[in-house]
């Protein structure tokens, strides 16, 4: 948390006490829909996934986020929404607003009601508009720089309308092709505003240019997808090689598991939407 105090002089019943405004870094969650194993697929084969499992292990991650901060926003689970666990997929939460989706899996649709009321006391809210189609797991955010992956769930529709929307804002917003695995943010993620862990595998690191890459281990593909909150880097622990590779470049790192969720196609990334938010 940051204290920002908002003025300063004398205090009395003409100058009252400045007010102390509180940063605090939210972190959206929602619980495992109980119908989890239902859920869309597109580059895994259906495995039994186990609800208790992968509750517990979610309700871990939610535990970790709070250790290192965060005041974890729950929302309740959806059990017609097999996918709604991942709320990152509905929202890209900037810091001058929120961006509500139009994901590329028309069963996921129905999940934006409840992440749009959670959202908004936060943020103002723009709108991705058909024929778009944008799964935030495709959406990565580095500083100012916003890179747009082009998969089988986002499309360049979506490109054109989020340039548009964040334009004035000093955005610069990138188009990156992305193959072999779901989302952009399968095959990279941000470590730091000039450091990101990529598998070249799956998308090129010229998309990336004045930014180190750090490549994740070759017996790991799916380590890609790291979580930074403060100085920690969260990873999946079924990569600990790619773990490794992160300690040893100089980063706090811890792991999680979240070997259940994964199943369904999912990551650390894809569990929640984190963002500054004001407390006075």
């Amino acid at each position: 948390m940051q204290l920002e105090p908002t003025g300063s002089g004398p205090t009395s019943p003409l100058f009252p006490a400045p007010i102390t405004v509180v940063r605090m870094r939210t972190a959206l969650t929602r619980r495992v829909s109980p119908s989890i194993g239902q859920c869309e697929l597109t580059h895994l084969k259906r495995q039994p996934i186990d609800f208790e499992v992968a509750q517990s292990q979610h309700e871990r991650y939610e535990q970790v986020l709070e250790d290192l901060g965060c005041r974890v926003e729950r929302l309740g689970e959806e059990p017609d929404f097999p996918d709604s666990v991942f709320v990152e997929d509905i929202a890209i939460v900037l810091d001058e607003f929120a961006i509500i989706t139009r994901p590329g899996a028309i069963s996921r649709r129905g999940e934006r009601g409840s992440v749009e009321r959670a959202l908004r006391p936060h943020r103002r809210l723009e709108h991705i508009q058909a024929p778009a189609i944008l799964d935030g797991g495709d959406v990565l955010v580095v500083g100012k720089d916003i890179y747009v992956g082009i998969s089988s769930r986002s499309n360049s529709e979506a490109v054109d309308q989020v340039r548009a929307i964040v334009t004035d804002y000093g955005y610069n917003v990138g188009e990156v092709n992305v193959g072999g695995c779901l989302h952009l943010k399968s095959a990279v993620t941000a470590l730091t505003g000039d450091t990101v862990i990529i598998n070249p595998d799956w998308v090129v690191a010229d998309h990336f240019p004045g930014r180190t890459c750090i490549q994740v281990d070759p017996s790991e593909p799916n380590a890609a997808n790291v979580l930074r909150v403060g100085d920690t880097i969260l990873f999946a622990a079924a990569f600990p090689r790619t773990g490794d590779r992160l300690a040893a470049a100089g980063f706090e790192v811890r792991p999680v598991d979240a070997s259940e969720l994964a199943k369904a196609e999912g990551a650390l990334t894809c569990c929640s939407l984190l963002f500054d938010s004001a407390a006075v």
